[in-house]
């Protein structure tokens, strides 16, 4: 369960890191990306540990809120599944490199 939140939220960073703060950004990809600790965070900013939980946490919604309305995360998992599919029924060879080209895309 932790490696698909982990999954899920880095691939939300990806999609809305734009919509963050740099504090924000910087706290979650440190998390998230870097596997720092909440103590590791709270050291390097100057901040309590629960002044970087807090932090996370409401991030982590935010990022949520965001998919909900926008949807990029699901429709770039939706685009990955037509893909595999594709891949699967498509004999030409002019077709799979456009199929390789499309997956290279996302």
């Amino acid at each position: 369960m932790m490696l698909e939140k982990t999954t899920r939220i880095n691939f939300l960073l990806d999609f809305y890191q734009a919509l963050l703060t740099a504090k924000q950004r910087s706290y979650m990809e440190l998390y998230y990306l870097e596997d720092y600790s909440l103590g590791e965070i709270s050291d390097t900013f100057e901040v309590s540990r629960q002044a970087v939980y807090d932090n996370i946490k409401r991030t982590e919604k935010m990022l949520e809120s965001y998919e909900e309305r926008l949807k990029l995360y699901e429709k770039f998992l939706k685009r990955q599944t037509l893909i595999k599919e594709l891949e699967t029924k498509v004999t030409d060879k002019a077709l799979l490199a456009d199929i390789q080209t499309l997956k290279e895309l996302d």
